[in-house]
């Protein structure tokens, strides 16, 4: 086994992750099979209870592990299933530290830090990384842990210690060091100071980088580049330009490659294999780069921020609208729109906010809302499923943004249920449209949701015409990833159908409601699961596409795509290529 570490110094979000799963893709075009770790050094045992303001969002794992979004950035970017093994925090390594003294494990040592804290992150490590990612059989050739972070924090250094223990125990390692190069506009001279600063830090702590991966404005200078070379006792080919790539991620592998990036690494881990082949990737880059025509998407969230848009908190449902936007040839737009803003309470008290987010949604080809806990901005969501439903715009709800259109479509159209609403907002409403899961714990709130990869079938007597079917190709099940400790409540179901609110999707049992449509509405699905969580480049999740083509009028040529109907609609292999006609 291979291993490739990713560390950072001088500031967090320079990133790291964004780095390890580009340089993860390199390795696979040269005929490698990667895996990855992300190591989280909070005491958190998941990032399952923390605030998206603070963290962004809670990546869902097939396992139902809850994880830093850097694991869906090596998901997607390698196309990879992971499992909650493979992010390691500082909760997770104390947890089985403890057990195991308590257990009598250590017989009668003193546990320490070093060398027992240290000795399980590596045993962790070489544990998971031999563990197969990709469908095939047997272990992969290389695995790229990311250390979270910055190099220095108080909260790392066992993760440090181990890593450098783990540099010798295995032999076959190359340290990536990530870094700042700022340029004071003041000089315009990019400094290098502060590399110089958090390498030798890293020398300190027992770690020597191999690779330095410059983050800068612009590409790196060549008095910059040879100064951090000498300084740094790095080879000027080893000094990286990771400078700004603006919107376009995909250009990161190919900035790496442009650079021989590879031919550093695979020096360094003693392999001698072909020159990567990033054909399909570039052309997905470039496609990305030359489109023109727009879609604009509204994406109604409550976890905006005050002072700008905090898009972490929703970083998969973005990027799957990127997706399903590339494969259909569309530019895409994405409207923030805080919930709150689209409430009376704000036309009251900060009326401008209130115009210019009713004019986002007025002005969207499509909306779409997304999961999310507690009831603030709630009403704001509720209207906008009502504005969807009712001026036939294309609707997408995830989670809590399928629930929301079930308590709208119970307050506008059955009179009777104007005071609808979840348990999870007002445990006293006299019509709970939603209700809390019976399995769930109002105790504890990490890991007690319903989580990870669950079966959903579809259910309708002609699942042919249902919408979310034929959007999947007709397949009588799929399985997507979940989140949510409340559901639709069964008992209200036949009126809602009744009524013209179907459920085209259920589980196992055909009790719990995972799938709901809106018949007589060009696109108004809702759905419990995430499926953003398994969009991936080239291979978009399927109600995406179906919101994206319906926003943009290609709705029913996807449709035919999906099950098999030529009808002269060209077939693409998702980056623009044609494969079938």
């Amino acid at each position: 086994m291979k291993y490739v570490v990713v560390t950072g110094g001088g500031m967090s979000g320079l990133g790291k992750g964004v780095t390890s799963s580009s340089v993860g893709v390199l390795l696979q075009a040269c005929g490698l099979r990667v895996t990855c770790i992300k190591i989280d050094p909070y005491l958190n045992i998941d990032a399952g209870t923390m605030s998206p303001f603070e963290h962004g969002e809670v990546f869902v794992l097939q396992d139902g592990g809850e994880a830093d979004l850097d694991l869906g950035n090596y998901e997607r970017f390698l196309d990879v299933t992971l499992t909650s093994d493979n992010n390691i925090t500082t909760g997770k390594i104390n947890r089985t530290v403890m057990e195991k003294e308590r257990r009598g494990a250590y017989l009668g040592k003193t546990v320490q830090v070093v060398p027992h804290v240290t000795d399980e992150i590596q045993d962790w490590i070489q544990r998971v990384a031999h563990a197969p990612v990709d469908g095939k059989e047997g272990p992969p050739d290389v695995c790229v842990i990311e250390l979270g972070g910055t190099v220095g924090d108080i909260e790392s250094c066992p993760f440090v210690e181990a890593l450098a223990e783990l540099s010798y125990r295995v032999g076959d390692f190359c340290l990536i060091h990530v870094s700042h190069v700022p340029v004071l506009s003041a000089v315009g001279e990019q400094k290098t100071k502060p590399t110089q600063h958090s390498v030798r830090t890293l020398r300190s702590l027992g770690l020597a980088p191999n690779i330095l991966a410059c983050r800068s404005n612009s590409p790196l200078e060549g008095y910059a580049r040879e100064k951090l070379a000498r300084s740094c006792h790095v080879s000027s080919g080893n000094v990286l330009s990771l400078h700004d790539v603006g919107k376009n991620v995909w250009r990161v592998p190919i900035l790496l490659r442009d650079q021989k990036a590879h031919e550093a690494v695979l020096r360094v881990l003693n392999l001698d294999v072909k020159e990567p082949d990033l054909k399909e990737w570039t052309a997905r880059a470039e496609l990305f780069d030359a489109l023109v025509e727009p879609v604009r998407i509204a994406l109604v969230g409550k976890y905006m921020g005050l002072t700008r848009i905090n898009k972490d908190a929703y970083f998969s449902v973005e990027k799957a609208l990127m997706h399903a936007s590339v494969a259909l040839r569309k530019k895409l737009a994405v409207d923030w729109v805080p919930a709150e803003d689209l409430e009376d309470g704000t036309a009251q008290e900060n009326p401008n906010a209130y115009k210019a987010a009713w004019n986002k949604l007025k002005g969207a080809d499509g909306i779409l809302v997304p999961g999310g806990f507690g009831d603030r901005g709630v009403e704001g969501k509720i209207l906008a499923a009502k504005h969807a439903r009712e001026n036939r715009i294309p609707y997408l709800g995830i989670c809590l943004g399928m629930q929301v259109a079930v308590i709208e479509f119970a307050r506008s159209v059955l009179l009777d249920m104007q005071d609808a609403n979840s348990t999870e907002f007002d445990a006293e409403t006299k019509n709970p449209c939603v209700v809390f899961m019976p399995e769930g714990s109002r105790t504890h709130m990490g890991g007690t949701m319903r989580l990870g990869s669950r079966r959903t079938y579809f259910h309708h007597d002609n699942h042919v015409g249902c919408m979310a079917a034929r959007l999947y190709g007709n397949v009588s099940y799929v399985d997507e990833r979940h989140r949510h400790r409340y559901e639709v409540n069964p008992e209200m179901v036949a009126r809602f159908e009744e009524a013209g609110l179907w459920f085209s999707g259920r589980d196992e049992s055909g009790e719990r409601m995972e799938i709901v449509e809106l018949g007589e509405h060009p696109f108004y699905v809702g759905v419990q699961f995430h499926p953003e969580f398994k969009s991936r480049p080239g291979k978009p999740s399927p109600v995406f596409t179906g919101l994206i083509a319906a926003a943009c009028g290609q709705l029913e040529s996807v449709l035919q795509q999906s099950h098999g109907e030529s009808n002269g609609f060209e077939k693409t292999d998702g980056v623009g290529k044609v494969v079938e006609k």
